[in-house]
C-alpha cells in the first residue's frame, strides 16, 4: 500500500525533494559562499586603502557603506531577474560583476573610483545575486525540507564570513591589495561561471501563475492586503536587524573599551558567525515542523533575550557566553522571512519580494551600526545603544505576534 507521503511526493512537480534537489542546494551554498566575498573584501582592506590615499578613518570606511547599499538594492533586482528568466541569468551576470568590479577596483587611482566599483559593480550588480535570489530558488526546490534547505543557502553569506577574510588578509600582507583583488576577480568568474551551469534547470514553479489579490485569512475574517502583509515584514526586518547589528558591529570596539582587547572582540564576532550557521540550520528543521512565523516568533525573542544579558554582563567569560547565544538565536532570523513570503504569496513572486525584505535587514544592519556608534558617541557608554537595540527587538517580536494570529494562506484573487 503506498504511504502518504509517497503520494504527496509523486504529485511534486519533477525535480522536487529528489537527489538533484540537493545537489542544486549545494552548488548554491558554495557559489553564494563565493560570492559573499564583496561583503568582507572592502573591510579586509580597509587599512590599507587608508594608508595608500592618505584619507581619515570615516572616509576608508565609505566603500564598505556603498558596497551595502548596493547590495540592498541589487537584491530587488536580481531577484525580479530570477524570477522572469530563471536563476542562471543574475548568477551569470553576478560573476561577470565581480569579476569586472574587483578587476576596476584593483586599478582604481582615488578613493571614489574604489567606491564605484565597490558599491555599484560588486555590490549591486555583483554579491546580491548571490543571496535573496539563491535563497528563494532554493525554497522551489522543497516542500517537507524547505525551511532545512532555505537555511542551509542563507549561510552562505556567514561562511563567507569565516572563510574569506583570513585568505584576504594573507594575500594583501604578501602580495598588495591590488594583485589580491585582481587575484579574486579571476577567481570569482572562474568558479561561478561553472557552477550555474549546474543551475540551469528551470524552477519548477508553473503552479504559481501570476497572481494578484489579498492574502486569505480564513472564513469570515477580512483579507490583508498583499501590501500591507509585506510592508509588515520590512519593518520587522528592519527592526530585527537594527537590534542585530549592535553586537555584531561593535562587539571589538566594545571588548577594547571594556580593556579586554579588539582580538578578543573579533574572536567573539567569530564565535558568533559560526554558530549562526548552527542557527541557520536550526532553525531551518524547526522551521520545517512548525513554519515560518513560529520560527521568527522563537528567534525574535531569543535574540532580545540575548540582548539583555548583555547589559548586566560584562566580564571577559560571560560575554563569550553572551554571544555565543546570541550567535544561536539570531542567526535563524532572516531566512524565517524567506518561509514567510514562500507561506503566503505567489511562488512566482517569491525572488522580488524576499529581495525586498532581506534589502530592510541590509539596510537595517548598517542604520543599527551607525545608530549604535552615534549613541556611544553622546553617552560614552553603549548600554544605551544595547537598551535601543532592545526596543527595536521589541518591534520585531510584537509583528511577528501579530503574524502569528493570522491564519497561513496564500495570495489569492480579490
Amino acid at each position: 500500500m503506498v504511504t502518504d507521503t509517497r503520494i504527496a511526493d509523486a504529485a511534486l512537480p519533477e525535480g522536487v525533494e529528489t537527489a538533484y534537489a540537493w545537489r542544486r542546494l549545494l552548488v548554491s551554498l558554495v557559489i553564494s559562499t563565493i560570492g559573499g566575498i564583496g561583503l568582507w573584501s572592502a573591510i579586509v582592506v580597509l587599512p590599507a586603502i587608508q594608508a595608500e590615499f592618505g584619507i581619515e578613518r570615516a572616509t576608508a570606511s565609505l566603500p564598505y557603506t556603498a558596497t551595502m547599499l548596493g547590495f540592498a538594492g541589487g537584491g530587488i533586482l536580481m531577484g525580479r531577474l530570477a524570477d522572469r528568466f530563471g536563476i542562471i541569468l543574475p548568477v551569470i551576470l553576478g560573476a561577470v560583476a565581480l569579476g569586472i568590479g574587483y578587476l576596476a577596483a584593483a586599478h582604481a587611482t582615488s578613493l571614489w573610483q574604489f567606491a564605484v566599483a565597490q558599491g555599484l559593480v560588486i555590490g549591486l550588480c555583483g554579491s546580491s545575486a548571490t543571496f535573496g535570489p539563491l535563497v528563494a530558488d532554493v525554497s522551489h526546490w522543497f516542500t517537507r525540507n524547505r525551511g532545512m534547505a532555505v537555511g542551509i543557502c542563507a549561510s552562505g553569506n556567514y561562511l563567507s564570513g569565516t572563510i574569506w577574510p583570513p585568505v584576504l588578509q594573507h594575500f594583501v600582507a604578501a602580495v598588495g591589495w591590488r594583485e589580491t583583488h585582481i587575484g579574486i576577480g579571476i577567481f570569482c568568474v572562474a568558479t561561478m561561471l561553472p557552477l550555474a551551469l549546474a543551475l540551469r534547470r528551470r524552477t519548477p514553479v508553473a503552479h504559481a501563475v501570476p497572481v494578484t489579490g489579498a492574502v486569505r485569512r480564513g472564513a469570515g475574517a477580512a483579507p490583508i492586503p498583499p501590501r500591507t502583509l509585506q510592508a509588515m515584514l520590512v519593518v520587522a526586518g528592519f527592526g530585527c536587524c537594527m537590534a542585530m547589528s549592535m553586537p555584531q558591529v561593535h562587539i571589538v570596539a566594545y571588548c577594547g573599551d571594556l580593556g579586554y582587547g579588539p582580538a578578543r572582540g573579533a574572536e567573539m564576532l567569530s564565535l558568533m558567525l559560526g554558530l549562526g550557521v548552527v542557527s541557520r540550520l536550526g532553525s531551518g528543521w524547526i522551521s520545517d515542523r512548525i513554519g515560518g512565523v513560529p520560527t521568527l516568533l522563537l528567534g525574535s525573542a531569543l535574540q532580545c533575550l540575548t540582548l539583555f544579558l548583555y547589559l548586566p554582563f560584562d566580564s571577559l567569560v560571560s560575554l563569550y557566553v553572551v554571544s555565543a547565544l546570541f550567535g544561536l538565536s539570531q542567526g535563524g532570523i532572516v531566512p524565517s522571512y524567506a518561509m514567510i513570503i514562500r507561506e503566503h504569496f505567489p511562488a512566482r513572486e517569491a525572488g522580488t519580494r524576499v529581495g525586498i525584505v532581506l534589502m530592510a535587514t541590509i539596510i537595517g544592519m548598517a542604520a543599527g551600526g551607525w545608530a549604535s556608534g552615534a549613541i556611544f558617541d553622546v553617552t560614552g557608554s553603549y548600554q544605551a545603544a544595547f537598551v535601543n537595540g532592545i526596543l527595536w527587538n521589541l518591534l520585531n517580536l510584537a509583528i511577528a505576534v501579530w503574524l502569528l494570529g493570522q491564519p497561513r494562506g496564500r495570495a489569492v484573487p480579490a
